[in-house]
């Protein structure tokens, strides 16, 4: 842990540490930085922050407000993670994972002359040789990147989406920021395991690292668009490779109108019962078909074009479902419809991460008050989103983990049905899923399917078969030569060290000063050397160091508030 931060003692991360930790104290959370022993690892001859307190104002909110806040003014980084952790009611609490979902990535532009730098800068031509037209004005200005439109040579309408400048580096530098942080707070607040604060910002660091390479987004939609080929109800924007690189994506300008637009929709004369019958079916194609959906399928993001097709935009945030994990989720929907208690426990035992301590019978009372409550209602008229925001809340109380792309998916699933219902109030989720299911059911049992799993779990076995005698033999051969070794890890034990750290180093000073003291006393007796008003320079030089340094002593026990 020390390591990591004497590496990332540069100028730049420690002005930012200092930024991010105020910013925590001005939001209220000074007893936190304090619990973490920030200070004690951050110390450069002087206390780099010192704890506070928030304002009134701020005081009365909630804590999942001051968080969200505090978020907003720590930067695109910190908001990027609250809108990541908004998507993961299973591993943070409801009330932060809504609080989290208000947070918007909107932030002011940037001047043209920069967007002109970064676009020479990735694709090695200026501006005016790459496009007949570029318009300085913004169509969106988000905290990754910013968005402009443009005309190509050949006359085609793009619209070109930059990166904004250095945010990689601010990125890189926050993120490790909140690895050392999770550390810190997985080693210090012993409550805070159970959330797993170090894998979530791992992931969250895949995350956005993904988000901020353009060409992957590229590749992405290409892969969408190879999977809606055939489809007359889907339009995929195109992209165009040649001006594209890792911070610059130029793709196919669209003209169409946002779904939530149900005026503009009406008057245009559009078919919205059948905008949301497509929009289901796509979107659960995406899911139970293709294993690769949009992550992020709120209004804003979908656009109506002629003939009622459905055009989906901002490529950045998708989930991918392998064949195993699509077929776990279809199990899964199937007992939660069919109102199989035991079969869902049995599912959840088998694909969550389930901590050791749960209460098995309550989950299972739950689950059946869950499902009591929905057994009279037919199935047409069952609220899918309703019935997974109920299905994931017990989910969380009971701390069961799920793959992050199974919680991106509940969201997004809850998404598509509120736009639906909205377009069609008798729209139903259950009439396009069921045969979705049924086919991924019977595609479940093919004859391909079936040998293609048992070939693999002989592989497995037949692995562990020729590796067995190997294994059990270098086992007997280290408890021959008295090699085998149990590593045990006791938790929270270095802040024990820690603290036993700064006694020992309290102790040492009180006994040098103590030392000082008694030497400069004796010095004064021997009326020896150097003299000043009648008495030795040496003695009065001991007692002003014995006085300096017990006063930076007194002051930092007192600041540290432990006496």
């Amino acid at each position: 842990m020390l390591s990591f931060f004497k590496i990332n003692r540069n100028i730049r991360t420690i002005r930012r540490y200092r930024n991010v930790l105020g910013i925590l104290i001005k939001y209220g959370f000074g007893h936190v930085v304090e619990q973490l022993n920030i200070n004690y690892y951050l110390e450069l001859g002087r206390r780099i922050v010192t704890l506070g307190t928030a304002t009134k104002e701020i005081e009365r909110l909630t804590q999942p407000e001051r968080l969200r806040l505090a978020m907003v003014e720590l930067g695109p980084t910190f908001i990027k993670l609250g809108q990541i952790l908004s998507t993961r009611p299973d591993i943070i609490p409801k009330e932060y994972a809504d609080e989290f979902g208000k947070l918007q990535d909107k932030v002011p532009s940037i001047p043209f002359e920069e967007i002109e730098l970064q676009i020479q800068r990735e694709l090695g031509y200026p501006v005016d040789e790459l496009f007949s037209d570029f318009s300085p004005i913004p169509i969106a200005a988000a905290s990754i990147a910013q968005v402009h439109r443009g005309r190509l040579k050949s006359g085609e309408e793009v619209v070109i989406k930059i990166r904004r400048p250095g945010i990689k580096q601010i990125v890189e530098t926050d993120v490790d920021i909140l690895i050392g942080l999770a550390y810190l707070i997985e080693n210090h607040i012993p409550t805070a395991e159970i959330y797993d604060p170090i894998s979530v910002v791992k992931e969250f660091r895949r995350t956005i690292s993904r988000e901020m390479d353009f060409t992957r987004e590229g590749h992405t939609i290409d892969r969408f668009a190879a999977n809606f080929a055939k489809s007359t109800t889907v339009h995929v924007p195109r992209v165009h490779w040649p001006l594209t690189g890792e911070g610059v994506l130029t793709m196919e300008y669209i003209e169409g109108i946002k779904v939530s637009n149900l005026q503009l929709l009406q008057e245009a004369g559009y078919d919205l019962k059948e905008i949301a019958r497509n929009g289901a079916d796509v979107f659960l194609k995406q899911v139970l078909v293709d294993g690769l959906f949009h992550g992020d399928p709120h209004p804003g993001n979908f656009f109506i074009l002629p003939g009622n097709r459905i055009c989906m935009l901002d490529y950045g945030m998708v989930g991918r479902l392998d064949s195993e994990l699509k077929y776990q989720l279809a199990d899964l929907l199937l007992a939660i419809l069919q109102r199989d208690v035991d079969n869902v426990i049995s599912l959840l035992l088998y694909s969550g991460d389930i901590t050791e301590d749960i209460n098995t019978k309550h989950l299972k009372r739950d689950l059946s008050e869950l499902i009591d409550d929905y057994y009279e209602i037919p199935l047409q008229e069952i609220n899918a989103g309703k019935l997974l925001t109920e299905f994931i809340e017990i989910l969380t109380h009971y701390r069961i983990k799920f793959p992050a792309d199974l919680m991106l998916l509940g969201k997004a699933l809850i998404t598509i049905e509120g736009i639906g219902r909205q377009l069609d109030p008798d729209f139903n989720m259950i009439e396009h899923l069921r045969p979705f299911m049924e086919k991924l059911m019977r595609e479940k049992v093919t004859p391909a399917n079936v040998s293609k799993e048992m070939m693999r779990v002989a592989q497995s076995y037949g692995a562990l078969a020729k590796n067995l005698p190997r294994d059990i033999k270098e086992f007997i051969n280290r408890v021959n030569r008295n090699k085998f070794k149990i590593d045990l890890e006791h938790r929270g034990l270095e802040k024990l060290i820690t603290d036993l750290d700064k006694s020992s180093n309290r102790l040492s000073f009180s006994m040098l000063i103590a030392a000082l003291i008694v030497g400069s006393s004796l010095i004064m007796q021997t009326n020896k050397g150097p003299m000043l008003f009648g008495f030795p320079v040496l003695g009065f030089l001991g007692y002003s160091i014995a006085a300096f340094l017990g006063l930076w002593l007194a002051i930092a026990i007192l600041r540290s508030g432990r006496l």
